[in-house]
């Protein structure tokens, strides 16, 4: 009986070196990101992914290579849906979805919140953790795919800035939105700031820019100027 259970002792300690090892070397491979950058799709593939490692390490019911195989695998499928989404954005929106804008111009659009299903409570909660204690102080939020709300406060609410030395402060034009990403135009972006593929070209000519497919990035800013960015190395 003493050496079943001195067997069962080392052998746990085995598996759980090895599947420690290779947890490392797979998650090495998955590339880094910030918890706080973690969409719900990466959020429950980590959680599956440690679910099999600690089914590995301290099940001994299950078959050591049939477990190990289970957890690389898994994590190949993750590489690889990581690496559809970097290269195609109608699959990257299908994985993490799209931003939602929750407030627009001041006020708080109700199907959105209906169908990101948040609460006015909610909303209320994470504007405070912004410092943010009113609704009526916020001429954007946006609800990212990480679960996050990136907020824009309406010019007369910058700390320290206009409001307190008289200056005057109009509302920004634009919300500061992409419209060339990875060398590609965004059609519906250039639609929702009521701007066209002319006025675009215009802007890109007297940065001396010739064509759409030589910017990286490219974004309008809230006071309607364009901001480009060629992508170096």
């Amino acid at each position: 009986m003493e050496d079943i259970l001195k067997l069962d002792f080392w052998e746990m300690i085995i598996r759980t070196t090895m599947t420690f090892i290779v947890l490392l070397i797979l998650a090495r491979f998955m590339g880094k990101k910030q918890i706080s950058q973690l969409t719900f799709f990466h959020y429950v593939t980590g959680i599956t992914i440690g679910s099999i490692a600690a089914d590995i390490a301290g099940e001994s019911k299950m078959p050591f290579l049939d477990g190990l195989v289970a957890m690389v695998w898994w994590a190949v499928l993750t590489i690889l849906t990581n690496y559809l989404a970097f290269k195609s954005k109608k699959a990257r929106a299908f994985l993490d979805d799209k931003p939602t804008i929750i407030i627009r111009e001041g006020k708080l659009m109700k199907k959105s919140m209906e169908k990101t299903r948040l609460h006015l409570n909610d909303l209320s909660m994470m504007l405070r953790e912004q410092s943010i204690f009113s609704i009526k102080d916020v001429h954007y939020a946006i609800l990212e795919t990480n679960g996050q709300l990136s907020v824009m406060k309406k010019s007369d609410q910058e700390p320290a800035t206009k409001k307190d030395v008289k200056a005057p402060a109009p509302p920004p034009k634009f919300i500061p939105t992409e419209i060339i990403s990875d060398y590609k135009l965004i059609p519906e972006n250039l639609e929702e700031l009521n701007l066209t593929e002319e006025w675009l070209k215009e802007e890109l000519i007297k940065q001396g820019i010739g064509h759409i497919s030589q910017v990286f990035y490219a974004e309008v800013q809230s006071d309607g100027t364009l901001h480009v960015d060629m992508g170096e190395g």
